[in-house]
């Protein structure tokens, strides 16, 4: 009997991206871990929404580009430190 190929599995999305039910912070923590983790995950969805729009490089990301962004997302502006967070966040996804 010949080995077959395996058969590759074609999922249809038929809805739009629904995001994850948030869940509370734990507690107990210092401030400064909430501010940082704030942060990281501002930095996440402009650099998903960046790279989503077709900007890949670092460089093609300027603090005015990010922000602009962030405004087409509905996201208050961030700060020139998660922007540069953003940046390092697309230098390592490569």
């Amino acid at each position: 009997m010949p080995a077959t190929a395996p058969k590759s599995k074609t999922v249809i999305i038929d809805r739009p991206y629904v995001p994850l039910q948030k869940r509370p912070l734990p507690t107990g923590r210092p401030r400064k871990w909430y501010v940082s983790h704030n942060r990281r995950l501002k930095a996440m969805r402009l650099t998903i929404a960046l790279l989503d729009s077709g900007i890949y490089l670092p460089s093609q990301a300027s603090n005015e580009r990010i922000r602009r962004t962030a405004e087409l997302i509905d996201i208050r502006p961030p700060s020139d430190t998660t922007c540069r967070l953003v940046r390092t966040l697309m230098r390592y996804s490569r």
